[in-house]
């Protein structure tokens, strides 16, 4: 059996698509091809509905079957179709996008740090967390105010691609040693904030996006705490959740 067509590589934006269930049991479903994130890199899996002639699943949780395709986990007491069954594939959409936001700004944060490097990382729809080697780190406030300054900048989001012995020779690309890349393929994913004449950050990344940095909308740091010596940890919300 051939690995899923992960399309949200291709099209984050992509809300549904059209599949055939490739393999299924009480622990989920595969499909030949889907939009939804599998857990990985601090990102959460997404959730949905799998819609069939005559049923729907509730999906609650995608993670990774053990070839990487997108395992969907079904809500408990959720039915699952069959091997062969034709679904149409539907995210919950507005939970996705918050990710995408959510991630985006993250990588936003890593720029508006240079030099220092991530120790860890969790992406959430209400709330975000990117923990720095940080021993002297800057107000809360002043992180705000730069975070929102490179989302106004409403840079271009693109991507290219490099090979795994490139990015062994390019080590600094990697600003997160809590996560590193996906490998084996033989390649690596770049996600470049900016353009390549006018970089604002450029790391390896294989999750969700948006196409533009305004399209975050204006964030706020919620609080910074200590988690050790020189471990900093920031939190993150959208600002329409901010208390």
């Amino acid at each position: 059996m051939m690995q899923t067509q992960a399309l949200f590589r291709d099209d984050a934006y992509a809300a549904s698509t059209q599949a055939t269930v490739q393999e299924s049991s009480e622990a989920g479903v595969i499909l030949d091809r889907s939009v939804f994130y599998p857990r990985a890199g601090g990102q959460p899996g997404d959730t949905g509905t799998l819609v069939w002639e005559g049923g729907e699943m509730a999906v609650a949780d995608t993670v990774k079957s053990p070839d990487g395709s997108p395992l969907h986990v079904p809500a408990p007491g959720a039915p699952v179709p069959p091997p062969g069954t034709k679904v149409e594939a539907r995210l919950d959409w507005t939970r996705r996008h918050r990710h995408m936001r959510m991630h985006t700004t993250l990588h936003l944060l890593c720029a508006a740090m240079p030099g220092i490097y991530a120790t860890g990382n969790q992406i959430g729809a209400e709330k975000s967390r990117l923990d720095f080697d940080l021993p002297d780190p800057p107000t809360k406030e002043w992180v705000t105010e730069r975070l929102n300054e490179l989302i106004a900048g409403d840079h271009p989001i693109g991507e290219r691609w490099i090979t795994e012995a490139e990015l062994d020779a390019n080590p600094g690309l990697v600003r997160t040693l809590s996560v590193q890349p996906p490998r084996g393929a033989g390649q690596v994913r770049l996600v470049r904030i900016g353009t390549e004449e006018a970089m604002v950050d450029l790391q390896p990344c294989g999750g969700t996006h948006v196409r533009r940095t305004g399209e975050i909308g204006r964030v706020e740091v919620l609080k910074m705490e200590s988690k050790g010596k020189q471990n900093r940890r920031i939190h993150i919300v959208l600002a329409e959740d901010a208390k």
